[in-house]
């Protein structure tokens, strides 16, 4: 077994604790954390950059001879105490499997964009479980990419983890200018649409989705701002039974994809 490191006062411990805590150190080092054995297994097998590989001693011993047989040409591979790796960790009860990972190069709106693609645009969530399970749910209905916008940080580790290693997979694209957002998917002819509770907005049940087209979520509480909705092609809402006039945005967001994916 490699040396076992003990001190909280480790480098690479450090940076982690660093990484997974701060926004402004993520975009400072170009990593960001992962914790847990599928995902990590997931970013391996996608060879998405993984720099460092830390094991608790209880890991190494339970996972290490798998992980160790993946190609660990570029990672360092380090193994902390079982108590140690209780402080770093994010979750209740850790798996001891932990990761840094290297930030991908930003892509455009334009180059996400496919040609008759179905894409999901996430304008000013602030949930990260929320952001997570959607960008899951897109990889799961096969959406062909998602964009960002105003919403929070895709690489904070509560993100990460809700997607469940689909980040690894999906396209996924970051523009909070609006302006520029709607340049790109008007130069795309794209058909976008806005998911609101309004009115005069067409049941999406009603709605084709052929050619290029983009559904727009908004913030979980306030919905998507009204400029916003007004600069889309059309207004959509999902029909609903009952007293109730509002879903969960996840959830809302899953019926539109099911939808936009049939």
């Amino acid at each position: 077994m490699e040396n076992i490191i003990t001190s909280k006062d480790n480098p690479t411990v450090k940076l982690y604790q660093k990484l997974s805590s701060a926004k402004k150190e993520r975009l400072q080092y170009g990593l960001f954390v992962l914790e847990g054995l599928r995902i990590v297994e997931d970013a391996l097998r996608e060879d998405s950059g993984i720099t460092q590989l830390i094991l608790t001693q209880k890991a190494y011993e339970r996972f290490g001879e798998e992980l160790l047989q993946a190609d660990l040409r570029n990672t360092k591979t380090i193994v902390i105490s079982n108590e140690l790796g209780n402080r770093i960790a994010s979750t209740d009860s850790t798996q001891g499997v932990f990761a840094m990972c290297r930030i991908p190069a930003s892509r455009s709106v334009s180059s996400i964009i496919k040609d008759n693609g179905k894409h999901l645009v996430l304008f000013g969530l602030q949930d990260p479980g929320n952001v997570g399970m959607m960008i899951r749910t897109a990889d799961a209905l096969g959406i062909d990419g998602v964009i960002m916008s105003g919403s929070c940080d895709l690489y904070s580790p509560k993100v990460i983890r809700s997607t469940m290693g689909s980040v690894f997979r999906m396209s996924i694209a970051i523009e909070n200018d609006a302006d520029k957002l709607f340049e790109e998917l008007d130069r795309a002819s794209v058909t976008t649409s806005a998911a609101v509770i309004d009115k005069d907005a067409v049941p999406v049940t009603d709605c084709t989705f052929e050619g290029t087209q983009a559904v727009f979520i908004g913030n979980e509480g306030n919905g998507l701002p009204s400029d916003v909705a007004q600069r889309c092609s059309r207004k959509v809402i999902i029909p609903m039974h009952g007293n109730i006039n509002s879903l969960n945005a996840a959830m809302a967001a899953g019926i539109l994809m099911w939808e936009l994916s049939k």
